[in-house]
């Protein structure tokens, strides 16, 4: 059975997808999708490039992550999915990217400076 792999990250959170033809069931980290990911919001959007084509309910998947927060776990999941179907078939990339499924977000949390409380909070000024 010939199987098709994407890798999606999203700030620190890294999402391994392995996608099979079969009858839509997906585990996530070795539990049921619904359980993992339990609100429906999170659901569709991880499963938003499979209804843009026309194939939900078609593969069988695994999915593995880690890292990050639940939100970022679960565009990390979505981009894994979106490269691993340009994977099995090229002729979706267009529909994919003109909906930014295949842009990997690059924002980062930025880093603490040295004479400041945070990324730019200073410390608190005292005129005495």
């Amino acid at each position: 059975m010939k199987e098709y792999i994407g890798t999606g990250r999203r700030k620190t959170a890294v999402a391994s997808v392995r996608l099979r033809s079969g009858s839509g069931k997906i585990d996530v980290n070795g539990k049921d999708f619904s359980v993992y990911f339990p609100l429906e919001l999170q659901r569709k959007t991880i499963l938003a490039p499979l209804e843009k084509i026309g194939t939900n309910g078609q593969y069988d998947m695994v999915i593995r992550v880690k890292g990050g927060g639940i939100e970022g776990q679960v565009i990390a999941a979505r981009l894994g999915i979106s490269r691993a179907l340009v994977l099995q078939n090229d002729l979706v990339r267009p529909d994919l990217k003109e909906m930014g499924y295949l842009t990997r977000d690059s924002r980062r949390r930025e880093r603490k400076k040295y004479g400041h409380a945070g990324a730019r909070k200073r410390f608190q000024f005292s005129k005495r």
